[in-house]
């Protein structure tokens, strides 16, 4: 049975301006601000969270299948996962646009100033659910508006057990459709800022939130992560990486130790430790999908970090 990932297909170019923004930004100025940033250091990244997630849970050992939309530009990215021998029956092309993509110019301070443009992700509606056959679980993260609100239904009409994963498209919604996505849902996986809006959205504790699922996950970055499900609070500690590199991505890979954990019956305390070890993992290497793990590396890993095995 497969993992079914609804969400984004996208490119992520960086470049590196080697000088402080606030040094060529006037702030008597910023009425009329037009500013142009010399940037010789670049480079461009695959990225987009369902291509992220679908590249970290096939490292694990799971069968994920990505739902995504994507513009005349996708060849490149056609050929990585033709390569990384991840399906492509449900990345559906739309003629006439560009891939999603954003342009990030980051300072010698890691300040960041960012374009995102959605291009093809505004059709994912396009895509339905129900053409994905042998699907087991499935998740709902960052897309098209109006895709994650059919996917969501979709997924509760099919007696499919998913993922609500707003991320970034969280502020898309007002608390009434962010209540029904998690009357729909049957898990949610957020980040603490994520958190936090979430509860002033819905007027709602994540204490309460959680008991209108199975588990409800929240992210802490370098202090771990925390479950909540049957009334309970459980602590995932955080596994210490090799390096700090870039934490883009990191999020995604915690959420395929998610979806591994909980398509193969693991308990929560095993699951969200595999989630915080891919995270670890991750943010060693630039870009979401830069690095790369045999599955019996991981389970060492997860024995070093945790003192069992677990794949």
């Amino acid at each position: 049975m497969h993992t079914l990932i609804c969400g984004s297909i996208a490119y992520d170019t960086i470049m590196v301006f080697k000088d402080h923004f606030k040094n060529h930004i006037l702030p008597e100025k910023i009425h009329i601000l037009n500013v142009s940033f010399l940037v010789p250091d670049m480079r461009r990244e695959f990225g987009g969270c369902a291509g992220n997630i679908a590249y970290n849970l096939q490292m694990i050992g799971g069968k994920p299948l990505i739902m995504a939309t994507v513009g005349d530009d996708y060849q490149p990215y056609a050929y990585r996962l033709a390569n990384l021998d991840l399906e492509q029956a449900h990345v559906r092309q739309v003629p006439g646009i560009f891939t999603a993509q954003a342009f990030i110019t980051t300072d010698l301070a890691d300040n960041q100033i960012t374009a995102f443009h959605p291009g093809a992700m505004n059709f994912s509606h396009e895509n339905h659910v129900t053409d994905a056959k042998n699907v087991s679980l499935g998740i709902v993260a960052p897309d098209g508006r109006d895709g994650m609100v059919q996917h969501a239904r979709e997924f509760h009409e099919a007696g499919i057990p998913f993922m609500f994963d707003p991320g970034q498209g969280l502020p898309m919604f007002n608390g009434e459709e962010l209540l029904d996505f998690i009357h729909k849902a049957d898990y949610i996986g957020v980040n603490d800022y994520e958190g936090q809006l979430l509860q002033e959205r819905t007027g709602h504790t994540l204490e309460a939130l959680a008991k209108l699922v199975k588990g409800l996950i929240v992210t802490k970055g370098g202090e771990g992560s925390v479950v909540y499900s049957d009334g309970q609070q459980i602590e995932i500690p955080s596994v210490k990486a090799d390096k700090l590199v870039d934490p883009t991505g990191c999020g995604d890979a915690f959420r395929a130790g998610l979806l591994y954990g909980i398509t193969n019956g693991m308990d929560w305390q095993s699951t969200g430790q595999l989630g915080s070890l891919m995270g670890a993992l991750k943010i060693a290497e630039r870009g979401g999908q830069n690095h790369s793990f045999a599955r019996d590396e991981i389970d060492q890993r997860y024995f070093e970090a945790f003192g069992n095995r677990i794949l």
